[in-house]
């Protein structure tokens, strides 16, 4: 596959990006060896060759949940700037 100005200017449209022709031509260089590369991809002789879906066979690979302890409130509130018996307080961001 021939990599052209056209096919620059039409993929810079769709990925709604402007280039200056030296750019341009750069892009068209780097689009040509990527082109190149998966070609090169398409002499290998894959016949007989599954598709790998992972790295690994494991499947769903998880730990078991452990009961751990966790912060009181009194010492998750202590270090705040401002807290009130319950909750932190923090400026408002959202305007009604």
């Amino acid at each position: 596959m021939e990599v052209t100005n056209a096919l620059v200017d039409k993929l810079a449209h769709l990925s709604r990006l402007e280039f200056n022709s030296e750019d341009k031509e750069g892009i068209k260089n780097d689009l040509q060896r990527m082109i190149r590369f998966v070609e090169k991809l398409d002499e290998l002789d894959l016949e007989g060759t599954e598709p790998l879906l992972h790295m690994s066979d494991n499947i769903n690979v998880l730990r078991e949940d452990e009961i751990k302890g966790s912060v009181s409130r009194e010492e998750a509130l202590k270090n705040a700037p401002e807290h009130d018996d319950k909750f932190f307080k923090v400026p408002k961001v959202i305007k009604k």
